[in-house]
């Protein structure tokens, strides 16, 4: 990612640091601190910087191929994350505001940020690991 506002990777890093932490109510709570002072955009922002922080480099080529063994029984929150990653691996931004979109209308935003934030912490542990 880049051209990043400081802000969005200063509320990713707050994101992260809760789901780390295991506390989900603190992951929900900074993403309503965001909401708040930069409106869902601003949510919007740090969720696609959470995607970038999963997928890494996207290849200069375009278009990515993403494997989610189950994705269509999945719960909602869960196949969210994987269409929103994916999307972000694609470079998709239409896609992914769509998804994003839709899980307000639906409700479902706070669970889908939340379970977000939970891939992208199990995603870095896997690499670190």
């Amino acid at each position: 990612m880049t051209d990043v506002p400081q802000q969005t990777l200063d509320d990713a890093t707050a994101v992260l640091h809760s789901a780390l932490a295991g506390d989900g109510e603190a992951v929900v709570g900074a993403f309503d601190k965001v909401v708040d002072r930069a409106g869902l955009a601003g949510a919007y922002g740090v969720a696609w910087c959470l995607a970038a922080t999963m997928v890494g480099e996207v290849p200069a080529s375009g278009g990515a191929a993403l494997d989610f063994p189950g994705i269509d029984e999945a719960e909602y929150d869960t196949r969210w994350v994987a269409r929103f990653v994916s999307a972000y691996a694609n470079a998709d931004a239409d896609t992914g505001e769509a998804l994003f979109g839709a899980a307000v209308a639906d409700g479902l935003l706070p669970d889908c940020l939340l379970t977000l934030a939970g891939s992208t912490i199990a995603t870095l542990r896997s690499r670190a690991g």
